[in-house]
């Protein structure tokens, strides 16, 4: 049913739709209202689920994970610092390879202390073995947390869903919110092979000794990299229920024979590819949207680079001292290629600054006598600044 909704509250109808038995979260901007409508929807008799309230966002990452462990479909929810307090627990969760789905709204993390949207949260805990999903819009949010079930389930790896915090949360937008029966189609029930029964006891996340260690970590790694196949499917079948469907690992806009590409994530994906429809830059230039940015699709990012002279990465994070993140990463990926193009990369939008639609002209442009080993906040007033600091 299509309907005009918030971000959040789109988030909250598809969430429902997976027929959770637990829901746990801590209220911080800009998840609040997903929960919060979650909660709406819990007290009205439109769902029926555990709604856990709790004191703390670590608290919020344990409960799931017990529930999952306990046999229940689990789902939380945070941003900025709560995912940073998350964070010990989100490393369990995969390291025991318990299917869970997160959303974070993405905002940045402080100092300063920003309410707005940028990346650094999420990729702050790019390691931490979770599936991430980035989504250009929220109808691509509400698919994705859909799809997120089934991949969580299938593979035994949590998934993290990530959409631009009020960007996309506090965003009215038309979307179609499928109904019961076609999510109760795609998603099976919950399933969790290690469910923890009395009747028949097991132990899960006892010590492992040196002599072991090392084994889970190269058994884990190898699961986030089949993991791809799944995302895949995933999107393959869902879009055969819907027509909707977001390329599975990544997705591309723009003449096949372009020598430019840019590459996002996230919501600046939508900026970008609505400022090619309407102010196209002088030189071809294609859109690379990347939508699964762990596991990184290595394969998938070579070939939709073939033919590319320029890859401009446009990130919405920063690794200080380094650079870019998600750059580098994409320049580690090309390094097998026989003719990989210059990657050129910046930051764009952090802290919640505007990403108008003139921005892609100005990185095409930029890009023209820009080095390839080049890494600046590309929207930075550096006038503003002292000078030492410029």
């Amino acid at each position: 049913m299509r309907q005009a909704l918030e971000g959040s509250q789109a988030i909250a109808q598809a969430v429902s739709r997976c027929r959770p038995g637990v829901v746990a979260a801590y209220p911080i901007t800009p998840q609040t209202h997903i929960v919060e409508n979650i909660s709406k929807l819990v007290a009205d008799g439109d769902l029926k689920t555990e709604l856990v309230s709790v004191e703390s966002e670590f608290s919020a990452a344990s409960v799931v994970l017990g529930s999952a462990c306990a046999g229940s479909r689990s789902y939380t929810a945070s941003s900025s610092q709560g995912i940073m307090l998350m964070s010990e627990v989100l490393y369990n969760i995969s390291g025991l390879r318990v299917p869970v789905v997160l959303t974070c709204a993405n905002r940045a993390v402080g100092a300063p202390l920003s309410i707005w949207n940028d990346h650094q949260d999420s990729m702050a805990v790019r390691d931490s073995g979770w599936i991430q999903l980035y989504c250009v819009d929220n109808q691509e949010a509400v698919d994705t947390t859909i799809q997120a079930f089934r991949i969580s389930e299938e593979t035994e790896i949590p998934v993290m869903v990530c959409m631009d915090g009020f960007i996309l949360t506090h965003t009215l937008e038309v979307v179609d919110i499928p109904d019961q029966a076609l999510v109760d189609k795609y998603l099976p029930p919950f399933a969790f092979k290690r469910i923890l029964d009395p009747k028949q006891p097991i132990s899960i996340g006892t010590l492992v000794a040196p002599d072991f260690f090392a084994e889970v970590r190269h058994s884990q790694h190898q699961a986030m990299l089949k993991s791809e196949k799944a995302i895949i499917e995933a999107d393959r079948d869902w879009k055969k229920l819907t027509r909707r469907g977001y390329g599975g690992l990544l997705s591309e806009k723009g003449p096949k024979d372009a020598k430019v590409g840019v590459m996002t994530l996230g919501s600046i994906g939508g900026t970008l590819a609505e400022a090619l429809d309407t102010q196209p830059p002088r030189r071809k230039t294609k859109l690379i949207n990347l939508r699964c940015f762990r596991p990184l699709p290595v394969a998938a990012i070579q070939k939709a680079c073939e033919g590319l002279t320029d890859l401009i990465v446009a990130e919405r994070a920063i690794s200080p001292g380094l650079g870019g993140i998600v750059g580098n990463e994409i320049r580690a990926a090309l390094a097998g290629m026989k003719k990989a193009p210059k990657v050129h990369n910046v930051a764009v939008g952090l802290g919640g600054r505007d990403v108008p639609l003139e921005t892609l002209n100005d990185l095409v442009d930029w890009a023209k006598t820009a080095p390839d080993t080049s890494f600046s906040v590309f929207d930075a007033k550096l006038d503003k600044l002292p000078k030492e600091d410029r």
